[in-house]
């Protein structure tokens, strides 16, 4: 009765009092910090402060959330993931079969989950039910696992006590200073041996299954619509349910304040494979989306170059052996194998191209176009000749105004989330406070500037840049002829020019430096780096990992007279 505060959550003045002698609220049954004055010390038994203090230390844990684990976490964080990708248009099996079945196969190997009690322990996940319908009935747990039990330590002789006393032994002894039960164990060094689970790795799980499955979407998509905000990853911990608290280290693990990098993801797709012993992956045939022919095709038509360039393509993925299934295909733990980035590789493909016709050396290919410029003056019938200086102009003209959109967007990005993060019910009511009083400024000046939010987030799409051939501007090239760079020899096309400069003489260890080559702009000629920037734009990459696979497609278009070229040059020196 003498307790005439309202209550944080409902704004209800209702209270009782539970066992500890705590407040708590009727309405909402919102538990508070203070504690019921005791007057009459005649009342104060030594079993009475027993009960306070033992209820007191459990209701600081739980604070009105539950018991959760860190992979819970992440598996949530998957289900969203996988869901997102199904709405782009994904295969449904992704989902419940492909992505399942990985994340399974990763909590076994790494004996959180489907193995026998680990010795020596304190705290690991156990038991999971198989069955997913049973699960997806309870709103508040993930979807795959349904019940994770405790192993407890060595030194404990209480080996058959209850869920809930190990969970409250093990939450006070080690993850005080996370809403999680295993937060602070697991950023502990040992668990590093057995591929920790991070956020760029939810996105190497969704990658492996996609190329599982063989799905149109390559990782430099996958990233895009990440940044793009079609697949959740930034302040994705926002969709938990209610009840799984965030604080201390939990933040550390699922807050990201940095974009995927495309090598991260990689790697770590890669390592996984390998962890998780999978087989062979399905062939990569000449009729799959990510065979180079395939996504020349795409990448021609989305930088604007003529459609005849995709038989000169064809040619050099044929030569040099790159669209065999054997060379395609994922085998997992293979180390003789080369890491195959299948858009990184189209793309330098089309790059090899240009300079096998255009030379790109900043002077060969402006005499190209000057010429086919005076033939299109005098050019009635057919199609117009390809003019290099005019799609440059074009393209360059594109590219810096997406570019700009692009630095902006980023720029102005919030990286707080929008559902206020606080760590104890008596801070919710300031929390929430402090983020209206953000929002309503935010509109504020918002106003006062002129600047309009937009309301919805574009629909994704495979392409960036659009190039349409009804437009009248003449900015489209792609029905353009390359007549003006060939002539027929023998009954076949080649290139008028004879010469070709390389990248580099000699490759480096890529396992010792991380690249086959280095890569600085001021070493090689403007509109081979304008080449570079195009399609580094296009995949989001730094341009140094197209230039790597340059060089290596060039060493193996070009193997025989190198090996010449070297052995005469190690002959001159002796």
């Amino acid at each position: 009765r003498d307790f005439n505060e309202r209550c944080a959550q409902c704004s209800e003045v209702n209270w009782g009092l539970t066992d500890g002698g705590r407040f708590y609220c009727r309405s909402c049954h919102n538990v508070t910090e203070r504690t019921r004055e005791v007057v009459n010390t005649d009342f104060l038994t030594n079993s009475r402060v027993q009960t306070i203090s033992k209820g007191l230390r459990k209701q600081e844990k739980n604070d009105g959330g539950c018991e959760w684990y860190i992979c819970e976490g992440f598996q949530l964080i998957l289900k969203k993931q996988a869901e997102a990708l199904e709405a782009l248009g994904v295969c449904s099996q992704m989902k419940d079969e492909i992505l399942c079945n990985f994340w399974r196969c990763y909590l076994q190997k790494s004996k959180q989950a489907y193995c026998k009690r680990p010795a020596g322990e304190t705290v690991k996940a156990l038991s999971v039910c198989e069955s997913s319908t049973d699960v997806d009935s309870d709103p508040e747990r993930p979807s795959l696992l349904h019940l994770l039990s405790l192993s407890e330590s060595e030194g404990d002789l209480q080996t058959d006590c209850s869920f809930a006393s190990s969970v409250s032994k093990v939450s006070e002894s080690t993850s005080v200073y996370s809403g999680s039960v295993d937060g602070s164990l697991y950023l502990m060094k040992n668990q590093k041996e057995k591929l920790r689970m991070t956020m760029p790795m939810t996105l190497s799980f969704c990658y492996m299954a996609l190329l599982w499955l063989r799905e149109p979407i390559t990782l430099s998509e996958l990233l895009r619509f990440v940044v793009e905000g079609h697949i959740p990853y930034m302040n994705v911990f926002q969709h938990f349910p209610e009840k799984m608290k965030l604080c201390g280290l939990d933040l550390r693990i699922f807050c990201v304040e940095s974009w995927p990098v495309y090598e991260e993801v990689f790697n770590k797709m890669h390592e996984l494979a390998a962890f998780l012993d999978l087989p062979r992956f399905p062939d990569i045939t000449d009729s799959c989306f990510l065979h180079p022919d395939m996504l020349c095709m795409k990448y021609l038509m989305e930088a604007n170059l003529p459609d005849e360039l995709h038989n000169w393509t064809c040619r050099v993925v044929k030569k040099i052996g790159i669209g065999e299934v054997d060379f395609l295909t994922l085998m997992p733990g293979n180390k003789s194998t080369r890491k195959v980035k299948y858009d990184v590789l189209a793309a330098a493909v089309i790059v090899v191209v240009l300079k096998l016709l255009f030379l790109l050396d900043d002077h060969y290919e402006w005499l190209l176009s000057e010429f086919a410029e005076e033939r299109n003056k005098n050019n009635t019938e057919g199609g117009p000749y390809f003019e290099f200086k005019k799609w440059y102009e074009v393209v360059k003209q594109s590219l810096d105004v997406e570019q700009k959109k692009l630095d902006e967007k980023r720029a102005k990005y919030l990286w707080r989330c929008e559902k206020p993060l606080f760590y104890s019910v008596k801070n919710k009511s300031k929390a929430l406070k402090r983020r209206q009083m953000v929002v309503n400024l935010q509109n504020q000046f918002g106003k006062l500037s002129g600047s309009v939010r937009c309301a919805e987030k574009p629909n994704p799409s495979s392409f960036q840049l659009c190039w349409s051939e009804e437009n009248t501007d003449g900015s489209c090239f792609h029905g353009h002829s390359l007549k003006g760079v060939l002539q027929e020899k023998r009954g076949l096309l080649t290139a008028m020019n004879p010469d070709y400069w390389l990248c580099t003489i000699k490759l480096c260890n890529e396992n010792l430096c991380g690249h086959l080559a280095h890569y600085r702009e001021v070493e090689f000629p403007q509109s081979y780096h304008f080449v570079l920037g195009l399609f580094s734009f296009l995949l989001r990459i730094q341009p140094s990992y197209i230039h790597d696979e340059v060089c290596m497609i060039e060493h193996k278009l070009f193997n025989k007279k190198l090996y010449k070229k070297l052995k005469y040059n190690t002959v001159l020196r002796k």
